[in-house]
């Protein structure tokens, strides 16, 4: 992820998430658990998906989740998500991740590819519209 890359996603007005890590959340290192980030990249990515697919969806894989720098307490982190593809029943969704630093500056942290399945009422795969 570019530096330019960054900057676009921070003047992003509308993160599909942004959360402030606790204490709690902090490893032995003082840096926040890479699981917390991840959930809160699999809540943000469950997000989209189920608004894109109209309906329930379930995660069925993460793909080339990348740790870029770790994320630091007093961070405030925005979770940004774009769909890069729809299958017939999945929807394939890049996750970006940045933190701002006090105010002081804003940096990538993670980045990963969220790739999650439509839900019928039986909980078993269903087409995804593609309109």
């Amino acid at each position: 992820m570019t530096k330019n890359h960054v900057a676009e996603l921070a003047q992003k007005p509308d993160p599909v998430l942004r959360v402030v890590p606790q204490p709690s959340d902090i490893n032995y290192n003082g840096h926040i658990f890479g699981g917390w980030i991840l959930a809160q990249m699999d809540i943000a990515a469950g997000i989209t998906a189920g608004r894109r697919a109209r309906g329930p969806v379930a995660t069925v894989a993460v793909d080339g989740m990348t740790f870029i720098k770790p994320i630091l307490p007093g961070d405030i982190i925005s979770v940004y998500t774009e769909i890069k593809k729809i299958g017939r029943t999945s929807i394939q969704i890049l996750v970006d991740v940045v933190a701002d630093r006090r105010g002081k500056e804003t940096v990538a942290v993670t980045k990963g590819m969220f790739i999650f399945v439509a839900l019928n009422e039986n909980h078993r795969p269903r087409p995804v519209d593609k309109t």
